[in-house]
């Protein structure tokens, strides 16, 4: 395990101060860097679920509630310190999730991914509905500082700062959540879940705890993304943006905690660019990458392996 550490840390630190530079270098595309990591936040919490053999589809009721959660806090109560204003989203979204997944946590595969559905589609509903928040069209965010430095804006490179370093904290969680014995058990319910139970664990606890952990990633993807884009409205509720979140998953796969991010920035620059030299096609364009990396790619980002695959040689009289 020491060996992996020592692997797995260096690549992340060397991976965020690549973004650092890269938007640094590149401050235009500092808005599509932003939505790309929030998104991908809310993937790495879908990875773990994926890693149980299941699939929500409710990831957006947690992004809404980062979102709106900031919105309302620095529009009703004028809070603008943004780490009340990541911490308060985390506590309700922990409280949401833990009370949804006593009932989740008993269901399995279509069940659970239309239940989590059904759930982040009320919240879609009642955001719609709210003339209060702003209905269809949301409202705007300002004036969000961290100890006085602003952080949207002119200043979203500050921010953006802020959300590399969050995105490098929950690698190293996850990446540590997953040598757990809970972390370990995941596969397990995935490929067999009576053995799991005949072995002594709870894989419903498995399950409840890891739904809790991935709606908090979620909702600091979404706590960030009204951060630094200033602005939220109910389509971050909506089934697309979930079903968007499904779409990262498969292209990111589950064998490496990196691709989450890898396939949501991937996903929003190749938008951009279709948006750009083909705005009236861009949707076809977008499809035709998605599905070619599907077929060419069916194990995701995560599948990829760099390097020769060392031979296996076998001494006279051995069986292979």
């Amino acid at each position: 395990m020491m060996n992996k550490a020592q692997t797995f840390v260096p690549v992340a630190v060397g991976a965020a101060l690549f973004l650092v530079v890269a938007a640094w270098a590149l401050p235009t595309w500092n808005f599509v860097i932003s939505i790309g990591l929030a998104k991908g936040l809310a993937v790495l919490g879908l990875m773990l679920m994926m890693r149980a053999g299941l699939v929500s589809f409710g990831q957006g009721l947690y992004y809404a509630i980062g979102g709106y959660s900031v919105g309302l806090m620095v529009n009703l109560w004028k809070i603008n310190e943004a780490v009340l204003l990541l911490i308060a989203p985390v506590v309700i979204a922990a409280a949401t999730a833990a009370v949804a997944g006593l009932l989740l946590s008993r269901y399995r595969d279509i069940f659970f991914a239309m239940l989590t559905l059904a759930l982040s589609m009320l919240l879609y509903g009642l955001l719609v509905k709210s003339v209060e928040l702003g209905g269809t069209d949301g409202f705007n965010i300002r004036g969000v500082t961290l100890f006085g430095l602003p952080l949207s804006g002119t200043a979203r490179f500050n921010g953006l700062v802020i959300l590399v370093l969050i995105c490098f904290a929950a690698l190293i969680t996850v990446w540590y959540f997953g040598k757990t014995a809970l972390g370990r058990l995941l596969p397990g319910i995935k490929d067999n879940e009576i053995r799991v139970e005949y072995l002594g664990a709870s894989a419903n606890k498995t399950i409840y705890l890891s739904y809790i952990f991935a709606a908090i990633l979620a909702t600091l993807g979404g706590s960030m993304s009204g951060i630094l884009v200033a602005h939220v409205d109910p389509e971050m509720a909506f089934w697309a943006t979930s079903g968007e979140f499904v779409v990262i998953a498969v292209l990111a796969g589950t064998g490496n905690i990196f691709t989450p991010f890898m396939a949501a920035l991937a996903l929003e620059f190749v938008r951009t660019f279709a948006y750009q030299h083909a705005p009236n096609t861009w949707q076809l364009v977008l499809g035709v990458i998605i599905l070619s990396m599907i077929l060419f790619l069916p194990t995701g980002l995560g599948g990829i392996r760099f390097g020769k695959r060392k031979a296996i040689t076998v001494e006279p009289g051995e069986e292979a």
